[in-house]
């Protein structure tokens, strides 16, 4: 039987990134879809990137670690 990359002690390693993912995902979710305040481009850019970019650079950093490890 072959060795899967995410096998059982990978995933417990790599689970606590989960949640931090989980996290940011329902910010930019409510990002989004509920704003109070009136639509302003440039702030709803800033935000929306301050969200996306640290998601994408740990769901990357996060497959990297489970490959290597």
């Amino acid at each position: 039987m072959a060795n899967s990359v995410f096998d059982r002690e990978t995933l417990l390693d790599i689970s606590v990134n989960l949640i931090p993912l989980g996290m940011i995902l329902f910010f930019v979710v409510l990002l989004v879809t509920g704003s109070t305040y009136e639509p302003n481009l440039f702030i709803e850019t800033i935000a929306l990137g301050l969200h996306v970019v640290p998601f994408v650079s740990l769901a990357i950093l996060t497959y990297i670690a489970a490959h290597y490890l």
